[in-house]
């Protein structure tokens, strides 16, 4: 268990905390990039590691992202005018450029020299991969842009979608790394979901319920084997990657259906976004794929109108089925596996209490991951933190049958690593 010391340390990430300042090192998915769709666009409220921001593409396209709130009286920029080259506040007309700077100010006399004494807080933004990207740390250490495989492939393998979650951001991501529960949060939807239907591995998460954990760092974060009994001579593993600071990549199931990952973001220490992708390197989506991703299918979920937030809340116990339950099409009355583990993640509270548990040995990528956090605490200064190099983040996930007497890291050493124009290999 941890102290309630080092759990604060953990799930605190606000400006001047020690993990806060540890994030701001990396680059963060902020939006959607078509929540930003063409210049001049309405602008659009961001707020990530307890900081309330405005996003925006001004008259030439390029990517603004300020404090919400005008250095004049403090109004709120999103009832700003998006015109002529920045964003102009609805009070008294200040306007900002994308980096910041006040280029207008006309509630000041004409000649006046305030304005370019006027510095709104921004941070730089960019779009790759469909979605926009902040650097929220110091301009002079910015690294290079992460390279998860998906960034580079053509819009149509990719599907992308971001949730908010109702709790800290540290009990999302530790479901996004704990593969023990799949043999029983989503034991009944495995062979139903048209994502991870028709595998072979199915079969052994659901005849061995007590995989045996094996962890190893890698240079990005940790490489979390769960082992599964297959047969006489071999073990069923499940690979997954584990990125700092925040990326999971889950294994697959058969190399027909998609690969997927997440990424789990502090909105602030409350709530975070839990960003789901799939895709596939060497195949367009279908129509059938496409609708099970809208239908909320899989790692993705249905929203409820106009917002990011699940239709399935807290507020309507997330749309548990008993009778559902009792006839075993889901193991606890909850439809879709997004739905399975943010339900329990959500249950456990906004910041659960970590002084409580009773970690056990399958919890032991759990365990290794914080403590790769914490260590990284007294290295946030290093350019060698894990993940800032885009290589760290250039890797694939796995599910395989391998001999027994071979380990995991060298017998699945090839197909983790990430082939341009390949697929990849899973059963």
């Amino acid at each position: 268990m941890l102290t309630r010391e080092q759990n604060d340390l953990l799930t605190q990430t606000g400006p001047g905390t020690p993990m806060g300042n540890l994030f701001r090192r990396y680059w963060i998915p902020a939006l959607l990039a078509e929540e930003i769709e063409g210049n001049d666009c309405d602008p659009v409220r961001v707020q990530l590691l307890g900081e309330r921001l405005i996003a925006f593409r001004d008259t030439e396209g390029h990517i603004g992202l300020i404090d919400e709130f005008c250095s004049h009286r403090t109004a709120s920029l999103y009832f700003g005018r998006n015109e002529e080259g920045g964003l102009r506040c609805a009070y008294h007309g200040w306007k900002y450029d994308t980096e910041g700077n006040c280029v207008d100010m006309p509630s000041e006399p004409e000649g006046s020299k305030f304005c370019s004494k006027i510095k709104q807080r921004a941070y730089k933004a960019v779009e790759a991969g469909g979605l926009i990207w902040a650097y929220m740390g110091d301009p002079d250490r910015e690294p290079p842009l992460p390279n998860l495989e998906w960034m580079g492939l053509d819009p149509e393998k990719r599907f992308i979608s971001k949730r908010r979650q109702f709790s800290n951001y540290l009990q999302a991501m530790e479901g996004g790394i704990d593969s023990s529960h799949v043999s029983f949060a989503h034991r009944f939807n495995l062979d139903d979901d048209p994502l991870h239907s028709g595998t072979e591995g199915n079969k052994y998460l659901k005849s061995d319920t007590r995989p045996k954990f094996e962890v190893a760092e890698s240079d990005g974060g940790l490489l979390i084997g769960a082992r599964r009994n297959a047969d006489e001579k071999n073990y069923y593993w499940r690979i997954t990657q584990w990125m700092m600071p925040w990326y999971t990549i889950i294994p697959p199931f058969g190399d027909h259906n998609p690969m997927g990952g997440h990424a789990w973001v502090p909105i602030d220490d409350e709530t975070c976004w839990a960003w789901s992708w799939n895709y596939h390197p060497t195949k367009d989506f279908g129509e059938r794929e496409i609708e099970a991703f809208d239908a909320g299918d899989g790692i993705h979920v249905k929203y409820k109108p106009g917002t990011y937030d699940p239709l399935a809340s807290a507020e309507n116990d997330y749309l548990m089925d008993r009778a559902a339950q009792r006839r075993k099409e889901t193991f606890s009355g909850i439809a879709g596996i997004a739905a399975q583990d943010f339900s329990l993640q959500e249950s456990m509270g906004i910041v659960a209490d970590r002084t409580k548990e009773r970690l056990g040995t399958s919890d032991a990528a759990i365990i290794l991951a914080r403590r790769r956090l914490l260590a990284a605490l007294d290295d946030v200064d290093s350019e060698e933190l894990p993940g800032l190099d885009p290589a760290h983040t250039s890797v694939r996930s796995t599910s395989i049958l391998l001999p027994r007497d071979v380990p995991f890291q060298e017998g699945a050493k090839d197909v983790l690593a990430v082939k341009p124009g390949e697929n990849f290999y899973s059963i």
